[in-house]
């Protein structure tokens, strides 16, 4: 097992083998940043607030295990992980160099021409015609690009490396609705809500949220087809998964990138202040 970003898990990946990539590899991290009053905003949804400068994009102690599974997975398993709709190619180019130039201030990577050294040492090639496969390999975030098509914004690109329990293949091209269906929270009044948070959107703040669950494995790739029922979570269960998820406009297309960064730990590492409040005991 790997905490952080332990070295082992680059031994294992080394070459990034399809045997090793299906197999799980697990990377967990050590802890959860949120406080027990963060944790309570999460519990009325949509449960948006602002994001502060800089907290785009995260690196924590998981970065090199995670991106070793991340780049795996790219190699070996692209078209489960990766789609990018023709209408979607301008904005997907519009975000890479909006990541890059997160990263050019960002600890950790460093450009060098057409290649960016990354904190684990790897280093990516900054390829403008594969532009989330580049995000892919440099980011521990998976994103997805919405555009508004209509009176909907519609998922149309995505690099989704660490699903928790969904599939690209099934919501890709789907509006807002279709992607969240089945979950029964998300009703046609939730979805009016949400819509409208997307269109408010600003350039100049962005927004973000927080899930919580907990999982039955520690598994980061746990795509799971809205066809099947979800049998593995659970407040009882031994893996406690997060997702920090971001919502930013794109200032040349108007696009709406979701940004998602995944916390896997073993149960015992969040402290009792946190878990009282994921399960809602005591103030609300």
């Amino acid at each position: 097992m790997t905490h952080g970003v332990g070295a082992s898990v680059f031994d294992l990946l080394s070459g990034f083998s399809a045997p090793i990539v299906h197999r799980m590899t697990i990377v967990l991290q050590d802890h959860y940043p949120l406080t027990p009053e963060e944790i309570r905003l999460g519990h009325r949804l949509p449960g948006m607030r602002p994001l502060l400068e800089g907290s785009f994009i995260l690196v924590d102690e998981a970065y090199g295990g995670q991106m070793a599974l991340r780049r795996g997975l790219l190699e070996t398993r692209r078209a489960e992980v990766l789609a990018t709709q023709s209408c979607a190619q301008g904005a997907a180019a519009e975000l890479l160099a909006t990541v890059l130039a997160h990263l050019a201030y960002h600890p950790g990577f460093l450009r060098e021409g057409d290649r960016m050294r990354c904190p684990d040492g790897q280093w990516v090639d900054l390829d403008a015609d594969a532009p989330l496969l580049t995000i892919g390999r440099l980011l521990q975030e998976d994103l997805a690009i919405l555009q508004k098509q209509g009176e909907a914004h519609v998922l149309t690109a995505g690099v989704l490396c660490f699903p928790a329990s969904w599939m690209l293949s099934e919501k890709i091209g789907k509006p807002l609705i279709g992607i969240h269906t089945p979950v029964a929270e998300y009703d046609a009044a939730m979805a009016k809500r949400v819509q409208r948070l997307f269109d408010l959107i600003r350039i100049e703040q962005p927004m973000w949220r927080h899930n919580a669950l907990f999982y039955a494995t520690p598994e980061l790739f746990h795509p799971r087809s809205e066809q099947d029922a979800r049998r593995d979570t659970g407040p009882d269960q031994p893996y406690f998964r997060s997702e920090k998820q971001c919502l930013v406009r794109l200032p040349e297309s108007g696009a709406v990138v979701f940004s998602i960064h995944t916390w896997l730990m073993a149960r015992e590492k969040l402290t009792a202040a946190q878990m009282a409040a994921l399960l809602g005991v005591g103030n609300t």
